[in-house]
């Protein structure tokens, strides 16, 4: 018996080692994602940020009684009037004099703030990254 074993082939086997293929993106694929992702969250920022200028300059001239018929105040005014009109009368306007203070403008500007982070809060749960993320 023992020679029924030794007579027979002892087989061996190599194995090429073969890398598993990727189940996922590829990594030039997920990089363009977080940073369209990335500046996308730069553009809320911008935009944010210009709304949130003319609005400081809405509440800044009709504070200190500025003319409404001067060419400035006066395209001030109508480019923020659609920012300001969704929350117009949820308090009231102190005026004394020619001074205005409209908290419609201040309510307005803390509003998109909130919904300006939330979005992009929310898209940095979805799609964590980081500016080092992006960085070419």
């Amino acid at each position: 018996m023992s020679q029924v074993i030794a007579q027979e082939q002892v087989r061996t086997f190599t194995q090429k080692p073969v890398e598993p293929e990727a189940r996922g993106e590829s990594n030039q694929k997920v990089y363009e994602t977080k940073k369209t992702i990335f500046r996308f969250d730069q553009v809320v920022w911008y935009v944010l940020g210009v709304m949130e200028v003319l609005l400081a300059f809405r509440v800044v001239l009709k504070a200190l009684g500025a003319n409404s018929y001067s060419g400035f105040t006066s395209l001030i005014y109508s480019v923020t009037e659609p920012l300001a009109a969704p929350f117009r009368g949820i308090f009231g306007i102190f005026v004394s004099g020619n001074s205005v203070f409209d908290w419609t403008t201040v309510v307005a500007g803390i509003v998109y703030l909130c919904l300006a982070w939330g979005l992009v809060y929310l898209l940095d749960l979805i799609y964590p990254i980081t500016p080092n993320d992006v960085n070419t």
